[in-house]
């Protein structure tokens, strides 16, 4: 398989040169032939490559205007990140009069990053962590949200729901983000620095029942991650059974869809009727295995029908790249090299039709979803909407229709915006994410309950889903949801999805092409 190391790109040289009297000077070169350190090389790439690659590559300035070389880092992973950063203010959605790519006022990139290799590795599924991820259920109140099994977490005896009282023997944790506390957002770096930047961790936690386990020096490991983290069935009476699935991550195919064969081929032995897919902490992943899950909940009726649509800048369509013929690959099925330029970029090549697998038999399917919902789990969501009765319950979506493929860049994969999808009733451009209980996205908007493990049929977001399956109503009213609602009493639902967002800055959002080799 070729490699692409770095680029010597070739634009146009400017060559001035001046004669007096038989002596010549120098020839004087600008722009991105000008010598230059490997990082000068590796910053003019990530620029040429947004130039021609990025979805509103329209909107970026020229190459002196931008000064790809003027960006700096206290390493070059951060400078190649602020110089990418810089590249996704320029485009603004009118819809907003903000960027495509607005996160905060911070300038950070929305949904553009620069990867070392580790999202490669993610998405495959392996992951060297801690295998467990926090979340501030309130102001004072640090939860463990999920856990990977076979992780260091899941063997140190850590489930979700459990309180972190104490980490690395600190007790102070509440949460002092924008606007709570002095808003130094100290103990907030202090939890993410612990549990993200750092190879060991020691942790106080309290579990439901009042008694508290300590983990002392837990360390990182590699562990094959296993996406489906849940899946049972409830039977509701009068002939409803409900299948309930936690999905965390669309990993490869080859790690994902033997687990979700396993869990559908359970629902269908069961005799569900109605389907909730848990997809609250999902950042997305592979555009393959959203088409897969697509696949196993599309009634039956609906295959052959249009899925969905991908769209491309009129560079790509119009078969004019360049610099992506330097991206090679090799095919893993039939073993042929390729590279980025030679795929058809056309909207009518990218046309994606249902291909019902399985046979499972729902009319309805429940989501829920909070501000960590992303990317390629939305897709999942939008693809179904027009063909089957589509429920959202939870907090606000992040908001990425858009997609991306990896670009190698010396030892460096940049990942930019590249296209957007539209289901097919021409539904796409959520950049506001789905709110739940709206006219649009039609279902019940509450918190996350993270106080109760997966699947106890008392946890807010599931009970909701099991109610309106059994009455017809999305009203709970047990002492468990009532006493969370208290808890929040100046915490809201944005609050809480602005506090995960910041606790999941280092967790891959987003939707990558790794369609089957389809050449021009």
């Amino acid at each position: 398989m070729k490699k692409l190391f770095y680029l010597f790109l070739v634009l146009s040289v400017a060559l001035f040169s001046a004669c007096k009297k038989e002596t010549k000077s120098a020839p004087v070169v600008t722009g991105p032939d000008a010598p230059g350190t490997t990082l000068d090389k590796i910053k003019d790439s990530v620029f040429l490559y947004a130039k021609e690659d990025y979805l509103w590559y329209a909107s970026l300035p020229t190459y002196s205007a931008f000064n790809p070389r003027s960006f700096t880092g206290g390493d070059d992973i951060t400078a190649l990140t602020n110089e990418l950063n810089a590249i996704s203010q320029f485009a603004i959605n009118p819809a907003t009069g903000k960027p495509y790519e607005y996160y905060d006022t911070s300038g950070d990139a929305k949904y553009s990053f620069i990867d070392d290799g580790s999202v490669a590795a993610e998405l495959n599924g392996v992951k060297g962590d801690f295998g467990f991820a926090p979340f501030y259920n309130a102001v004072s109140d640090l939860r463990v949200k999920y856990v990977y099994p076979g992780s260091p977490a899941a063997l140190a005896g850590i489930k979700r729901g459990y309180q972190i009282t104490s980490i690395n023997g600190s007790t102070s944790l509440s949460y002092d983000g924008p606007g709570y506390g002095n808003g130094s957002s100290t103990n907030l770096n202090y939890v993410i620095n612990a549990y993200s930047n750092s190879n060991t961790i020691t942790m106080t936690l309290k579990k439901p029942d009042g008694s508290t386990l300590t983990v002392t020096n837990m360390a990182v490991a590699n562990y094959t991650v296993n996406p489906v983290l849940k899946d049972t069935v409830y039977d509701q009476g009068n002939g409803h059974k409900v299948g309930y699935i936690v999905f965390n991550s669309f990993t490869s195919d080859a790690n994902a869809d033997p687990q979700l064969n396993t869990a559908f081929n359970n629902f269908v032995a069961q005799g569900v009727t109605d389907l909730v897919v848990d997809l609250r902490y999902n950042g997305g992943g592979y555009v393959s295995t959203a088409e897969y899950i697509d696949n196993l909940i599309v009634p039956a009726a609906k295959s052959g029908s249009l899925m969905y649509n991908t769209y491309y800048n009129d560079i790509l369509t119009s078969g004019k790249e360049v610099l992506l013929k330097k991206q090679w690959r090799k095919d893993p099925s039939s073993g042929q090299d390729y590279n980025y330029g030679q795929f058809d970029y056309s909207p009518a090549g990218n046309a994606v039709k249902f291909a019902k697998m399985g046979s499972l038999n729902v009319s309805r399917v429940f989501f829920i979803i909070t501000g960590s919902t992303a990317s390629a789990s939305e897709l999942t969501i939008n693809n179904l909407r027009p063909v089957m009765d589509v429920q959202f319950i939870g907090e606000t979506s992040y908001g990425k229709p858009v997609g991306f493929f990896d670009i190698d860049i010396n030892k460096y994969q940049m990942y930019i915006p590249e296209f957007y999808t539209q289901n097919s009733a021409n539904q796409g451009g959520y950049y506001s994410g789905f709110t739940p209980g709206t006219s649009t996205y039609p279902g019940f908007e509450d918190y996350d309950d993270v106080t109760k493990d997966f699947g106890d049929p008392t946890e807010g977001l599931l009970a909701h889903a099991l109610n309106y399956v059994k009455n017809g109503t999305y009203a709970v009213k047990t002492q468990s949801i009532q006493s969370l609602a208290s808890s929040f009493a100046t915490f809201s639902i944005k609050d809480q999805n602005s506090a995960a967002i910041k606790m999941d800055q280092h967790k891959f959002r987003g939707m990558v092409f790794n369609k089957k080799l389809k050449l021009k």
